[in-house]
């Protein structure tokens, strides 16, 4: 008995070194898998998706005024009369008569024949509907670029970590190069400090990029909706993925026809107009056909059935108000219309530049990765010149910072690169649907399961 305890609790233990293990293990993300989460989880697209459910509820209840309205009661009714007050005065007649008891049982009825502002208003209507989820999507295309950005930044401060560390190992080797060198006369006191205080400058920079890294790793979880303290990772490293530069005359009428917040605000304006044209019919006349049938008695054994149909044809003679909405709605098309015209050249103005930028980042980023080997170069001739006792290690020191500014300015390079690849999906527009074809050889998102959350 005593035995079958403590294997249980031995097997207990393994088991809670095993889960404590598997929940360490960090969550490693692709792009694609961070973007799926972010928008999944992101405030900014669950706000919009309300107020596309707001708007298709507008829509309906526009749509309502101009289908049947129908309706039912009963009446049970308990009174007397005033002959007197309706004009009966008659000798020796009671003043009152009654109580008097009927019952009503009838259905209403309500249908708008002809009502053109009823009409206009509910194309407006789904227009705003229409414009809402193209906010919609531009809010979800806004994700995309951030989840970018954010995960972009993780790869750049853990490539400086990584190069910081990488430094950092190669002065410790060239401090103990130094004590030996020193040892056999080759080297002076002055030299072993010069290595020691570059070391430990580059231990200084490794804590500093550490932070960077993990501040990076804090503003990505946050803004993919995860629990503070989750372990992340980018499993995709800095590299240059070279993507095709199309002509910005064939870019910008596409980049027009597929940017939701310029579709959003076209959409917008067609919706105003349609509101103008309900505003000018507020003066034409209104058709509507109500009617009520029913049972009315005193009794139910003695209910004949009543019943009445009416058409009503009203006209507006008198709207001072239509003076008002009117100034309202041209003040609203004069506003989208300076907006559309502002975002129109805001669109050209971040098409050029995106297409600016990336074809200088790809030259940057060829001629940084050259300055980078020529830096390694230098370094290793300044080491092997000072371990044969031909120069001191003041030419490896100085070496070393050339090294450091080399891998700043290439990783640099790769991260302006990466953001102009992403700030021209952005410019084109469908940024959700077009952004996996400026990927490059990246891992794809794993298929026919969920992303995993902790």
């Amino acid at each position: 008995m005593k035995r079958t305890a403590l294997l249980f609790a031995v097997a207990i233990v393994f088991a809670s070194l095993l889960y404590g293990q598997h929940e360490l293990q960090p969550l490693r993300l692709t792009l694609r898998e961070a973007i799926v989460m972010g928008l999944k989880s992101n405030l900014g697209v669950q706000v919009a998706g309300t107020q596309v459910s707001e708007a298709e509820g507008t829509s309906e209840r526009r749509r309502s005024l101009l289908l049947p309205h129908v309706a039912a009661d009963h009446v049970t009714s308990l009174q007397n009369r005033n002959l007197q007050a309706f004009g009966f005065a008659l000798p020796g007649a009671p003043v009152t008569v009654g109580p008097l008891s009927n019952y009503d049982y009838r259905v209403f009825g309500s249908q708008a024949i002809f009502d053109l502002q009823a009409i206009h208003a509910y194309r407006a209507s789904g227009r705003f509907w229409e414009a809402a989820r193209l906010n919609y999507q531009d809010a979800r295309d806004q994700v995309v670029r951030q989840t970018a950005g954010l995960y972009l930044n993780v790869q750049s401060a853990a490539a400086q970590l990584q190069a910081a560390e990488a430094r950092t190992a190669t002065s410790r080797s060239l401090v103990q190069l130094a004590e030996d060198q020193r040892q056999n006369g080759l080297a002076t006191a002055m030299d072993v400090l010069r290595a020691q205080l570059q070391w430990k400058r580059d231990e200084q920079a490794v804590l500093l990029a550490r932070n960077s890294y993990q501040t990076s790793l804090l503003a990505l979880a946050r803004y993919l909706g995860l629990r503070p303290g989750t372990q992340i990772e980018a499993a995709e490293p800095l590299a240059l993925h070279q993507v095709a530069i199309p002509a910005v005359e064939e870019a910008l009428p596409a980049a027009l026809k597929a940017r939701p917040d310029y579709l959003a605000l076209r959409t917008q304006r067609d919706a105003l107009l349609e509101q103008q044209k309900a505003s000018r019919a507020r003066y034409l006349p209104k058709l509507s056909i109500d009617g009520n049938y029913g049972v009315l008695g005193r009794s139910y054994g003695t209910m004949p059935g009543t019943g009445a149909i009416e058409a009503t044809l009203s006209v507006s003679v008198f709207d001072r108000d239509r003076e008002g909405e009117q100034k309202e709605i041209a003040s609203r098309i004069q506003r989208v219309d300076d907006q559309l015209a502002d975002l129109e050249r805001g669109i050209e103005q971040d098409l050029r530049k995106a297409l600016l930028d990336l074809d200088t980042t790809i030259q940057a980023a060829a001629v940084a990765q050259s300055a980078l080997d020529l830096a390694h170069k230098e370094l290793e001739l300044a080491r092997d010149r000072f371990k044969n006792g031909l120069t001191d290690n003041l030419e490896v020191v100085t070496a070393q910072s050339a090294l450091q500014a080399a891998e700043d300015d290439s990783i640099a390079s790769l991260a302006r690169h990466e953001d102009a690849v992403m700030a021209l999906v952005r410019a084109l527009g469908a940024t959700e649907q077009t952004y996996n074809q400026y990927l490059g050889d990246r891992a794809e998102v794993p298929t026919n399961k969920e992303v995993p959350r902790p």
